[in-house]
């Protein structure tokens, strides 16, 4: 998680992406972000987030994005 957030901070230094749950829903992530942070999760955890994962449940907080991982890498 502290790697996810460590992208994420990169990104957007203002936010706080530990209390954050609107990511997406409030405009602080956009579509280039959302390119960003799927490559960078690529290179970091080694796993692909297929198109169907792309979703605002998946991005609006650091906790979603962190539930998609480990459901990624467990192969799901």
């Amino acid at each position: 998680m502290n790697e996810l957030l460590e992208i994420l901070t990169d990104l957007h230094p203002e936010v706080d992406f530990e209390t954050e749950e609107h990511l997406i829903d409030s405009a602080i992530l956009d579509s280039f972000d959302i390119i960003t942070i799927i490559s960078e999760i690529a290179d970091t955890f080694d796993v692909v987030v297929p198109a169907k994962e792309i979703i605002p449940e998946n991005f609006n907080s650091a906790q979603a994005l962190w539930a998609m991982i480990e459901r990624l890498e467990d192969g799901e």
